[in-house]
């Protein structure tokens, strides 16, 4: 069986809408859409979409043959580090970061994003209507980000600006990605970036402090401490991969539980098992992408070297193959070897953490906030790849 999906030749965030356009369906229902590169016999052209989970696993566990490089560039003069980089570069790269985001190194996070996610629920927890996006799932993440960083919570607005200006641009000008006026924007912004983080790793360098900048000042890589634009690629890389996903991550699970309160008892009564469900059944991030390194073959599909390859998490989840019942939602199941982290040498680095900033959040809201519903029913407009929404208009209290 061939699966491939044949999409027009364009940049990475309008292959992505492709993608998600004839793939995905609905951005609020996208599963029955997913048997199509499971169980179809497609064709491929410029670009190769793999659905089954055999077949995902097979292109993240295989870096020799499918490559992290190359990611459509978000204002970065040099590759992301960790995640756009191959072995073994990346090997070196991740045994030296993966002590600083290991669960008991994040562990002792757990006051402070406590102290954050209260914060900012009291903040609007007796209003009736609130902007849940604008409100908590973006501001969220940043602030757990900076506190990780040890940057001050006062520069907030500004991080969100440097993240969306080199991330989305476009949105900012309201121009397409390849328009001259986007990639000026998006260069002077991310120049910003690492004015940013070059200041404040200038002030760590004569006085270190108990946050992630200070360590990484401290980290080797083979035997050598981290040349000064290796720290700015890693901090560029962490605002870049450690705000979106998260926003994305409560966008999803919050929506969820405002259309089914009737889930919210089983997710409160079992939470480990019931977030690793939810990731599971969500699936912020629908896909990533690879570049096959040379001509190869996936389950009878022909693959070109230079070919683009979409790797559906989302439907990887909910391959039947991996589980008989990987359809249904179900909060006591005990085997969860979702995808929703990704998997292979390029499993994301920061999971412990966005596993202990969604427990939190969980259980401060409903603490704070048991009742809440969508203003109105409406479709939420999630953005393609990772699922995030630029407004979440929610009612808090009991439904009339």
């Amino acid at each position: 069986m061939t699966r491939g999906l044949a999409v027009t030749q364009q940049s990475e965030e309008g292959n992505g809408r492709a993608v998600h356009a004839r793939i995905t369906g609905s951005a609020r229902a996208p599963r029955p859409a997913y048997q199509r590169p499971r169980e179809s016999a497609l064709t491929q052209q410029e670009d190769v979409i793999v659905g089954r989970r055999c077949d995902v696993e097979e292109v993240l566990r295989h870096p020799e043959l499918y490559s992290s490089a190359g990611r459509r560039p978000v204002g970065n003069v040099r590759p992301l580090c960790p995640v756009e980089l191959d072995p073994p570069a990346h090997s070196v790269w991740r045994a030296a970061l993966d002590p600083l985001f290991a669960p008991n190194q994040v562990g002792e996070l757990a006051r402070s994003i406590t102290g954050l996610a209260a914060e900012l629920i009291g903040g609007f927890a007796d209003e009736p209507e609130i902007d849940f996006a604008a409100q908590f799932s973006v501001p969220f993440p940043a602030q757990v980000l900076m506190t990780l960083l040890g940057l001050p919570l006062d520069d907030l607005a500004w991080l969100l600006d440097l993240k969306e200006g080199v991330i989305r641009p476009n949105r900012a000008l309201g121009k397409p990605l390849d328009d001259p006026e986007v990639i000026a924007y998006q260069t002077t912004m991310s120049a910003e970036v690492y004015d940013y983080f070059g200041t404040a790793l200038d002030a760590r360098q004569g006085a270190r402090t108990d946050d992630l900048l200070s360590r990484l000042l401290d980290v080797e890589v083979d035997g050598q401490q981290l040349s000064r634009d290796s720290l700015l690629d890693v901090c560029f890389g962490l605002l870049v991969e450690g705000i979106n996903p998260m926003s994305a991550a409560l966008d999803c699970v919050f929506a969820r539980l405002a259309e089914h309160p009737e889930f919210r008892g089983a997710v409160m009564a079992n939470p480990r098992q019931a977030l690793e469900e939810l990731l599971r059944w969500e699936a912020p991030v629908t896909f990533v992408t690879r570049t096959a390194v040379t001509d190869t073959a996936l389950g009878g599909c022909p693959i070109s070297a230079g070919q683009r390859v979409f790797v559906l998490l989302s439907a990887a989840n909910i391959d039947p193959v991996e589980s008989r019942d990987a359809d249904v939602l179900r909060w006591n199941r005990e085997v969860n070897r979702h995808l929703a982290f990704g998997a292979g040498i390029h499993r994301c680095l920061g999971s412990h953490l966005a596993r202990l900033e969604l427990s939190i959040a969980l259980r401060e809201w409903h603490a704070r906030i048991p009742h809440y519903f969508f203003k109105e029913p409406t479709d939420l407009a999630f953005t393609t790849g990772v699922r995030t929404v630029d407004r979440f208009p929610m009612r808090l209290g009991r439904q009339s």
